[in-house]
Protein backbone atom coordinates (compact mmCIF):
# COMPACT_ATOMS: atom_id res chain seq x y z
CA UNK A 1 0.00 0.00 0.00
CA UNK A 2 2.82 2.44 1.30
CA UNK A 3 4.68 1.37 -2.19
CA UNK A 4 1.51 2.66 -4.11
CA UNK A 5 0.93 5.48 -2.57
CA UNK A 6 4.33 6.92 -3.28
CA UNK A 7 4.15 6.13 -7.22
CA UNK A 8 0.62 7.62 -6.94
CA UNK A 9 2.52 10.89 -5.21
CA UNK A 10 5.29 10.71 -7.87
CA UNK A 11 2.91 10.72 -10.58
CA UNK A 12 0.76 13.31 -9.27
CA UNK A 13 4.28 15.69 -8.20
CA UNK A 14 5.33 14.94 -12.18
CA UNK A 15 2.21 16.21 -13.75
CA UNK A 16 2.47 18.99 -11.38
CA UNK A 17 6.01 19.90 -13.05
CA UNK A 18 4.72 18.98 -16.74
CA UNK A 19 2.16 22.01 -16.64
CA UNK A 20 4.59 25.16 -16.49
CA UNK A 21 6.50 26.51 -19.38
CA UNK A 22 9.60 27.95 -19.71
CA UNK A 23 9.87 31.94 -20.27
CA UNK A 24 11.07 31.77 -24.18
CA UNK A 25 7.94 29.81 -24.51
CA UNK A 26 5.44 32.47 -22.38
CA UNK A 27 7.19 35.17 -24.48
CA UNK A 28 5.07 33.75 -27.47
CA UNK A 29 1.72 35.03 -25.82
CA UNK A 30 0.68 38.18 -27.31
CA UNK A 31 3.62 37.88 -30.21
CA UNK A 32 3.18 34.81 -32.88
CA UNK A 33 0.86 33.50 -30.89
CA UNK A 34 -2.28 35.24 -29.33
CA UNK A 35 -2.35 36.37 -25.86
CA UNK A 36 -4.85 33.26 -25.26
CA UNK A 37 -2.18 30.99 -27.10
CA UNK A 38 -3.93 30.34 -30.75
CA UNK A 39 -1.52 30.69 -33.47
CA UNK A 40 -1.82 34.71 -34.33
CA UNK A 41 -1.61 34.35 -38.03
CA UNK A 42 -3.98 33.44 -40.60
CA UNK A 43 -3.35 29.85 -42.75
CA UNK A 44 -1.61 29.76 -46.20
CA UNK A 45 -5.04 29.42 -48.18
CA UNK A 46 -6.03 32.36 -46.68
CA UNK A 47 -9.57 30.92 -45.75
CA UNK A 48 -8.99 31.66 -42.13
CA UNK A 49 -7.66 35.55 -41.69
CA UNK A 50 -5.32 36.31 -38.81
CA UNK A 51 -6.45 37.31 -35.30
CA UNK A 52 -6.89 41.40 -35.23
CA UNK A 53 -7.84 41.76 -31.51
CA UNK A 54 -11.16 40.17 -32.12
CA UNK A 55 -14.47 42.42 -31.49
CA UNK A 56 -13.45 45.27 -29.24
CA UNK A 57 -16.42 47.50 -29.79
CA UNK A 58 -19.68 47.38 -30.64
CA UNK A 59 -21.86 48.52 -33.84
CA UNK A 60 -23.25 51.62 -34.58
CA UNK A 61 -26.38 52.14 -32.80
CA UNK A 62 -26.42 49.37 -29.95
CA UNK A 63 -27.10 49.84 -26.88
CA UNK A 64 -26.68 48.12 -23.71
CA UNK A 65 -29.79 46.01 -23.12
CA UNK A 66 -30.43 44.93 -26.77
CA UNK A 67 -30.11 41.94 -28.45
CA UNK A 68 -26.71 42.28 -30.27
CA UNK A 69 -26.95 42.97 -34.04
CA UNK A 70 -24.81 41.03 -36.47
CA UNK A 71 -21.92 43.04 -37.42
CA UNK A 72 -21.36 40.67 -40.45
CA UNK A 73 -25.27 40.63 -41.60
CA UNK A 74 -24.24 41.83 -45.16
CA UNK A 75 -21.88 38.42 -45.55
CA UNK A 76 -22.95 36.11 -48.19
CA UNK A 77 -22.93 32.69 -47.93
CA UNK A 78 -20.22 30.78 -49.68
CA UNK A 79 -21.14 27.85 -49.96
CA UNK A 80 -22.99 24.63 -48.47
CA UNK A 81 -23.26 21.61 -47.62
CA UNK A 82 -25.56 18.87 -47.37
CA UNK A 83 -25.62 15.04 -47.35
CA UNK A 84 -25.39 15.29 -51.65
CA UNK A 85 -21.67 17.36 -51.84
CA UNK A 86 -20.49 16.10 -48.01
CA UNK A 87 -18.04 13.87 -49.44
CA UNK A 88 -16.29 17.04 -50.46
CA UNK A 89 -15.89 18.21 -46.94
CA UNK A 90 -16.10 15.42 -44.89
CA UNK A 91 -12.55 16.45 -43.71
CA UNK A 92 -14.04 19.40 -42.59
CA UNK A 93 -16.55 18.10 -40.35
CA UNK A 94 -16.99 16.28 -36.73
CA UNK A 95 -18.10 13.03 -37.18
CA UNK A 96 -21.63 13.99 -35.29
CA UNK A 97 -22.17 16.31 -37.93
CA UNK A 98 -21.69 14.10 -40.94
CA UNK A 99 -23.85 11.73 -39.17
CA UNK A 100 -26.82 14.57 -38.97
CA UNK A 101 -26.14 15.66 -42.07
CA UNK A 102 -26.87 11.83 -43.65
CA UNK A 103 -29.45 11.20 -40.85
CA UNK A 104 -31.33 14.77 -41.64
CA UNK A 105 -30.91 14.47 -45.56
CA UNK A 106 -32.60 18.37 -45.87
CA UNK A 107 -30.12 19.83 -43.69
CA UNK A 108 -27.66 21.81 -44.33
CA UNK A 109 -24.62 23.81 -42.97
CA UNK A 110 -24.74 27.64 -44.42
CA UNK A 111 -20.76 28.19 -44.63
CA UNK A 112 -19.61 32.21 -44.47
CA UNK A 113 -16.68 33.48 -44.68
CA UNK A 114 -14.65 33.36 -41.80
CA UNK A 115 -14.15 36.47 -38.91
CA UNK A 116 -12.04 35.22 -36.00
CA UNK A 117 -14.34 38.06 -33.55
CA UNK A 118 -13.14 36.57 -29.95
CA UNK A 119 -11.83 39.14 -27.16
CA UNK A 120 -11.80 38.99 -23.78
CA UNK A 121 -10.22 41.89 -20.94
CA UNK A 122 -6.91 43.05 -21.40
CA UNK A 123 -6.44 42.16 -18.16
CA UNK A 124 -7.21 38.58 -18.53
CA UNK A 125 -4.28 38.72 -21.66
CA UNK A 126 -2.00 39.64 -18.89
CA UNK A 127 -2.86 36.78 -16.41
CA UNK A 128 -2.44 34.04 -19.35
CA UNK A 129 1.25 34.98 -19.65
CA UNK A 130 1.74 35.09 -15.97
CA UNK A 131 -0.14 31.46 -15.70
CA UNK A 132 1.96 30.14 -18.49
CA UNK A 133 4.36 29.92 -15.83
CA UNK A 134 2.71 29.36 -13.27
CA UNK A 135 -0.32 26.87 -13.13
CA UNK A 136 -0.36 23.65 -12.01
CA UNK A 137 -2.49 20.52 -11.92
CA UNK A 138 -2.89 19.11 -8.72
CA UNK A 139 -5.12 16.66 -7.58
CA UNK A 140 -4.36 13.97 -10.11
CA UNK A 141 -6.05 16.83 -12.88
CA UNK A 142 -8.69 17.35 -11.52
CA UNK A 143 -7.91 20.77 -10.23
CA UNK A 144 -5.73 24.12 -11.09
CA UNK A 145 -3.56 25.52 -8.89
CA UNK A 146 -1.91 29.02 -8.95
CA UNK A 147 -3.89 31.37 -11.32
CA UNK A 148 -7.15 32.88 -10.01
CA UNK A 149 -8.27 34.28 -13.60
CA UNK A 150 -7.63 33.94 -17.24
CA UNK A 151 -6.48 30.88 -19.19
CA UNK A 152 -4.85 28.52 -16.98
CA UNK A 153 -2.86 26.93 -19.67
CA UNK A 154 -2.66 29.20 -23.01
CA UNK A 155 -0.01 26.71 -24.24
CA UNK A 156 -1.64 23.21 -23.63
CA UNK A 157 0.67 20.35 -23.25
CA UNK A 158 -1.80 17.56 -23.16
CA UNK A 159 -5.87 16.76 -23.18
CA UNK A 160 -6.61 17.97 -19.35
CA UNK A 161 -4.62 21.20 -20.17
CA UNK A 162 -6.66 22.22 -22.35
CA UNK A 163 -10.79 20.91 -21.08
CA UNK A 164 -9.39 22.91 -17.74
CA UNK A 165 -9.32 26.06 -20.51
CA UNK A 166 -12.91 25.64 -21.50
CA UNK A 167 -13.87 25.16 -17.95
CA UNK A 168 -12.18 28.23 -16.52
CA UNK A 169 -12.55 30.64 -19.74
CA UNK A 170 -14.03 34.27 -19.13
CA UNK A 171 -17.76 34.66 -19.37
CA UNK A 172 -18.04 37.74 -17.39
CA UNK A 173 -17.83 38.68 -13.76
CA UNK A 174 -21.94 38.13 -12.68
CA UNK A 175 -24.53 37.57 -15.21
CA UNK A 176 -28.30 38.25 -15.24
CA UNK A 177 -30.36 36.38 -18.07
CA UNK A 178 -33.82 34.72 -19.11
CA UNK A 179 -34.13 31.23 -21.66
CA UNK A 180 -36.14 28.60 -22.53
CA UNK A 181 -35.05 25.14 -23.19
CA UNK A 182 -36.99 22.68 -24.98
CA UNK A 183 -36.76 18.49 -25.62
CA UNK A 184 -38.23 18.26 -29.13
CA UNK A 185 -39.59 14.76 -29.72
CA UNK A 186 -38.89 12.50 -32.52
CA UNK A 187 -43.06 13.63 -33.48
CA UNK A 188 -41.46 17.45 -33.49
CA UNK A 189 -43.64 18.17 -30.11
CA UNK A 190 -41.58 19.84 -27.66
CA UNK A 191 -42.31 22.17 -24.19
CA UNK A 192 -41.25 25.22 -23.27
CA UNK A 193 -39.53 25.77 -20.01
CA UNK A 194 -38.45 29.51 -19.14
CA UNK A 195 -35.38 29.91 -16.76
CA UNK A 196 -34.44 33.00 -15.05
CA UNK A 197 -31.00 32.62 -14.09
CA UNK A 198 -28.27 34.47 -12.19
CA UNK A 199 -24.65 33.46 -12.35
CA UNK A 200 -21.53 34.87 -10.16
CA UNK A 201 -17.94 34.43 -11.14
CA UNK A 202 -15.58 33.93 -8.70
CA UNK A 203 -12.43 33.13 -10.23
CA UNK A 204 -11.61 35.71 -13.07
CA UNK A 205 -12.90 38.30 -11.02
CA UNK A 206 -10.33 41.72 -11.45
CA UNK A 207 -8.28 41.73 -7.68
CA UNK A 208 -8.95 37.76 -7.07
CA UNK A 209 -5.82 35.66 -5.96
CA UNK A 210 -5.49 32.14 -6.22
CA UNK A 211 -5.80 32.37 -1.92
CA UNK A 212 -9.36 34.17 -2.14
CA UNK A 213 -11.12 31.73 -4.34
CA UNK A 214 -11.25 29.00 -1.52
CA UNK A 215 -11.51 26.24 -4.29
CA UNK A 216 -14.64 28.26 -6.23
CA UNK A 217 -15.04 28.67 -9.67
CA UNK A 218 -18.93 30.26 -9.63
CA UNK A 219 -21.95 30.48 -7.98
CA UNK A 220 -25.51 29.33 -10.22
CA UNK A 221 -29.41 29.83 -9.40
CA UNK A 222 -32.07 29.10 -11.88
CA UNK A 223 -35.91 29.92 -10.46
CA UNK A 224 -38.76 28.33 -13.32
CA UNK A 225 -40.81 30.83 -14.67
CA UNK A 226 -43.03 28.62 -17.08
CA UNK A 227 -44.80 26.50 -17.21
CA UNK A 228 -47.24 27.64 -14.23
CA UNK A 229 -47.09 24.16 -13.14
CA UNK A 230 -43.89 24.49 -12.44
CA UNK A 231 -43.07 28.36 -11.99
CA UNK A 232 -41.09 29.36 -8.65
CA UNK A 233 -39.07 26.13 -8.52
CA UNK A 234 -35.97 26.54 -8.29
CA UNK A 235 -31.64 25.39 -7.65
CA UNK A 236 -28.51 26.65 -6.49
CA UNK A 237 -25.15 25.47 -6.93
CA UNK A 238 -21.90 25.93 -5.70
CA UNK A 239 -19.54 24.93 -8.14
CA UNK A 240 -15.98 24.37 -6.65
CA UNK A 241 -12.91 24.14 -8.51
CA UNK A 242 -11.19 20.71 -6.96
CA UNK A 243 -14.39 18.83 -7.23
CA UNK A 244 -12.79 15.81 -5.70
CA UNK A 245 -11.84 17.73 -3.01
CA UNK A 246 -15.10 19.24 -2.39
CA UNK A 247 -17.82 18.21 -4.42
CA UNK A 248 -20.23 20.82 -6.31
CA UNK A 249 -22.50 21.84 -3.94
CA UNK A 250 -26.66 22.18 -4.89
CA UNK A 251 -29.63 22.83 -3.36
CA UNK A 252 -33.66 22.72 -5.29
CA UNK A 253 -36.63 24.66 -3.99
CA UNK A 254 -39.56 22.20 -5.24
CA UNK A 255 -42.69 25.20 -5.12
CA UNK A 256 -45.02 22.12 -4.29
CA UNK A 257 -43.46 20.89 -1.54
CA UNK A 258 -42.23 24.58 -0.52
CA UNK A 259 -39.21 23.44 0.80
CA UNK A 260 -35.36 23.29 0.05
CA UNK A 261 -33.59 19.83 -0.57
CA UNK A 262 -30.05 19.75 -0.79
CA UNK A 263 -29.15 17.44 -4.00
CA UNK A 264 -26.84 14.19 -3.37
CA UNK A 265 -25.26 14.34 -6.49
CA UNK A 266 -25.46 16.93 -9.28
CA UNK A 267 -22.44 15.82 -11.20
CA UNK A 268 -21.22 13.26 -13.99
CA UNK A 269 -23.80 11.18 -15.55
CA UNK A 270 -26.95 12.69 -13.67
CA UNK A 271 -29.41 13.44 -15.63
CA UNK A 272 -30.38 17.10 -16.09
CA UNK A 273 -34.16 17.89 -15.18
CA UNK A 274 -36.55 18.63 -18.21
CA UNK A 275 -34.36 17.11 -21.23
CA UNK A 276 -36.12 14.19 -21.42
CA UNK A 277 -33.24 12.31 -20.67
CA UNK A 278 -30.90 13.60 -23.56
CA UNK A 279 -28.40 15.49 -21.49
CA UNK A 280 -26.16 14.51 -18.32
CA UNK A 281 -25.24 16.84 -15.90
CA UNK A 282 -21.79 17.47 -17.05
CA UNK A 283 -23.31 18.62 -20.81
CA UNK A 284 -24.10 21.77 -19.38
CA UNK A 285 -21.34 24.17 -21.09
CA UNK A 286 -20.50 21.59 -23.50
CA UNK A 287 -18.51 20.09 -20.37
CA UNK A 288 -18.15 21.22 -16.71
CA UNK A 289 -16.78 19.70 -13.59
CA UNK A 290 -14.79 17.36 -12.69
CA UNK A 291 -12.72 15.79 -15.13
CA UNK A 292 -11.73 12.73 -13.31
CA UNK A 293 -14.00 9.42 -14.97
CA UNK A 294 -12.01 10.23 -18.04
CA UNK A 295 -8.54 9.83 -19.76
CA UNK A 296 -8.11 12.79 -22.23
CA UNK A 297 -5.77 13.09 -25.02
CA UNK A 298 -5.19 16.39 -27.23
CA UNK A 299 -5.52 14.50 -30.63
CA UNK A 300 -3.67 18.33 -31.70
CA UNK A 301 -4.87 21.20 -33.95
CA UNK A 302 -7.62 21.28 -37.31
CA UNK A 303 -9.48 23.50 -39.56
CA UNK A 304 -12.88 22.69 -39.43
CA UNK A 305 -16.18 23.84 -39.83
CA UNK A 306 -17.86 24.67 -36.67
CA UNK A 307 -20.81 27.03 -35.48
CA UNK A 308 -19.44 30.72 -35.09
CA UNK A 309 -20.95 34.34 -34.51
CA UNK A 310 -24.09 32.86 -34.47
CA UNK A 311 -25.93 36.17 -34.22
CA UNK A 312 -28.57 35.70 -36.52
CA UNK A 313 -30.44 33.26 -34.62
CA UNK A 314 -29.87 35.01 -31.47
CA UNK A 315 -31.88 38.03 -32.97
CA UNK A 316 -34.49 39.62 -30.64
CA UNK A 317 -38.16 38.70 -32.20
CA UNK A 318 -37.54 35.13 -34.00
CA UNK A 319 -40.37 32.84 -32.67
CA UNK A 320 -39.28 29.87 -31.43
CA UNK A 321 -41.10 27.68 -33.31
CA UNK A 322 -39.47 28.93 -36.33
CA UNK A 323 -36.18 28.13 -34.54
CA UNK A 324 -37.06 24.80 -33.29
CA UNK A 325 -37.73 21.86 -36.44
CA UNK A 326 -39.27 18.80 -36.12
CA UNK A 327 -35.75 17.23 -36.60
CA UNK A 328 -32.96 19.93 -36.18
CA UNK A 329 -32.72 23.48 -35.15
CA UNK A 330 -33.36 25.48 -38.65
CA UNK A 331 -30.50 25.49 -40.48
CA UNK A 332 -31.51 29.01 -42.36
CA UNK A 333 -31.28 30.82 -39.21
CA UNK A 334 -27.38 29.04 -38.55
CA UNK A 335 -23.61 30.17 -39.27
CA UNK A 336 -20.93 28.05 -39.81
CA UNK A 337 -17.16 29.35 -40.15
CA UNK A 338 -13.90 27.38 -40.96
CA UNK A 339 -11.81 28.11 -38.05
CA UNK A 340 -8.59 26.30 -35.72
CA UNK A 341 -9.94 23.99 -33.44
CA UNK A 342 -7.81 22.07 -30.92
CA UNK A 343 -9.58 18.55 -30.77
CA UNK A 344 -9.62 16.52 -27.33
CA UNK A 345 -10.57 13.02 -27.17
CA UNK A 346 -11.74 12.24 -23.72
CA UNK A 347 -12.36 8.13 -23.24
CA UNK A 348 -13.69 6.39 -19.93
CA UNK A 349 -11.50 5.23 -17.81
CA UNK A 350 -11.15 1.92 -16.30
CA UNK A 351 -13.46 1.82 -12.95
CA UNK A 352 -15.71 4.17 -14.05
CA UNK A 353 -18.93 4.41 -15.89
CA UNK A 354 -21.02 7.11 -18.24
CA UNK A 355 -23.76 6.72 -20.55
CA UNK A 356 -20.48 8.46 -23.42
CA UNK A 357 -17.79 6.31 -23.44
CA UNK A 358 -16.38 8.09 -25.44
CA UNK A 359 -16.48 11.95 -26.50
CA UNK A 360 -14.22 14.39 -29.25
CA UNK A 361 -14.71 18.07 -28.17
CA UNK A 362 -13.64 20.61 -30.85
CA UNK A 363 -12.09 23.71 -29.06
CA UNK A 364 -11.98 27.20 -30.25
CA UNK A 365 -8.40 28.00 -30.39
CA UNK A 366 -9.37 31.94 -29.91
CA UNK A 367 -11.70 31.54 -27.07
CA UNK A 368 -11.52 27.97 -25.51
CA UNK A 369 -14.72 27.57 -26.30
CA UNK A 370 -16.22 23.97 -26.87
CA UNK A 371 -18.09 24.18 -30.12
CA UNK A 372 -18.86 20.85 -31.03
CA UNK A 373 -18.63 17.22 -29.55
CA UNK A 374 -18.90 13.88 -30.76
CA UNK A 375 -20.72 11.76 -28.45
CA UNK A 376 -20.14 7.44 -28.17
CA UNK A 377 -22.12 5.07 -26.21
CA UNK A 378 -20.96 2.02 -24.11
CA UNK A 379 -20.04 0.27 -27.36
CA UNK A 380 -18.15 3.15 -29.08
CA UNK A 381 -21.35 3.65 -31.25
CA UNK A 382 -21.96 7.11 -32.47
CA UNK A 383 -24.64 8.51 -31.46
CA UNK A 384 -25.11 12.16 -30.41
CA UNK A 385 -23.79 15.66 -31.38
CA UNK A 386 -23.26 18.50 -29.64
CA UNK A 387 -23.15 22.02 -30.17
CA UNK A 388 -22.71 25.57 -28.94
CA UNK A 389 -23.23 28.08 -31.37
CA UNK A 390 -22.06 31.30 -29.80
CA UNK A 391 -21.06 34.99 -30.08
CA UNK A 392 -18.35 37.58 -29.17
CA UNK A 393 -20.89 40.16 -26.46
CA UNK A 394 -20.55 43.65 -26.54
CA UNK A 395 -20.89 45.18 -22.91
CA UNK A 396 -18.59 42.81 -21.80
CA UNK A 397 -15.89 41.62 -24.07
CA UNK A 398 -16.35 37.72 -24.57
CA UNK A 399 -17.18 34.84 -26.51
CA UNK A 400 -19.55 32.41 -25.31
CA UNK A 401 -22.96 30.41 -26.30
CA UNK A 402 -26.28 31.81 -27.19
CA UNK A 403 -27.77 28.47 -28.03
CA UNK A 404 -26.52 24.91 -27.14
CA UNK A 405 -28.40 21.82 -28.99
CA UNK A 406 -27.52 18.09 -27.98
CA UNK A 407 -28.89 16.02 -30.82
CA UNK A 408 -29.62 11.88 -29.94
CA UNK A 409 -29.32 10.15 -33.39
CA UNK A 410 -31.21 6.60 -31.74
CA UNK A 411 -34.40 8.87 -30.55
CA UNK A 412 -34.25 10.73 -33.23
CA UNK A 413 -34.77 14.16 -31.54
CA UNK A 414 -32.82 16.93 -30.06
CA UNK A 415 -32.51 19.35 -27.16
CA UNK A 416 -31.94 23.27 -27.61
CA UNK A 417 -31.31 25.50 -24.81
CA UNK A 418 -30.79 29.21 -24.87
CA UNK A 419 -33.50 30.38 -26.83
CA UNK A 420 -33.40 34.26 -25.66
CA UNK A 421 -35.23 35.58 -28.60
CA UNK A 422 -38.13 37.40 -26.77
CA UNK A 423 -36.28 38.02 -23.37
CA UNK A 424 -34.84 40.60 -21.80
CA UNK A 425 -31.14 40.42 -23.00
CA UNK A 426 -28.28 39.34 -20.31
CA UNK A 427 -27.08 42.17 -17.76
CA UNK A 428 -23.42 42.13 -17.07
CA UNK A 429 -24.17 44.47 -14.71
CA UNK A 430 -26.28 42.52 -12.21
CA UNK A 431 -25.84 42.94 -8.91
CA UNK A 432 -25.34 39.86 -7.34
CA UNK A 433 -23.34 38.53 -4.83
CA UNK A 434 -22.53 35.14 -3.12
CA UNK A 435 -25.28 35.58 -0.40
CA UNK A 436 -27.36 35.30 -2.99
CA UNK A 437 -26.57 31.22 -3.61
CA UNK A 438 -27.06 29.68 -0.25
CA UNK A 439 -29.84 27.50 0.74
CA UNK A 440 -31.50 30.22 3.10
CA UNK A 441 -31.30 32.49 -0.05
CA UNK A 442 -33.32 29.68 -2.41
CA UNK A 443 -35.76 29.23 0.65
CA UNK A 444 -36.72 32.85 0.90
CA UNK A 445 -37.41 33.35 -2.38
CA UNK A 446 -39.60 30.90 -2.75
CA UNK A 447 -42.13 31.96 0.01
Amino acid sequence: MLRKFAILLLAGCALQAQAKVDAAQAARLGAELTPLGAERAGNAAGTIPAWDGGITSAPAGYQSGMHHPDPYAGDAVQYVVNSKNLGQYQALLPDGLKALLQKQPEYFLRVFPTHRSASAPQRLYEAAKQNAQGAELIAGGNGVDGVAAGTPFPIPKDGLEAIWNHIMRYRGDQIHFVTNQAAVLSNGSYNLLKLDRNIYFVYGRDGMTPKDLSNTLFYYKYQVVAPAKLAGSALVVQETLDQVLAIRKAWRFNSGERRVRRLPMLAFDTLQPDTNGMATADMVDSFNGAPERYEWKLLGKKEMLVPYNSYAVHQEGIPYETILKDKTVNPELLRYELHRVWVVEASVRKGFSHPYSKRRFYLDEDSWQILAADLYDKNGALIGLQESHAINYYDVPMFGSTLETVYDFPGDRYFADGLDNNEPMYDFNAKLAPVDFTPQALRREGN
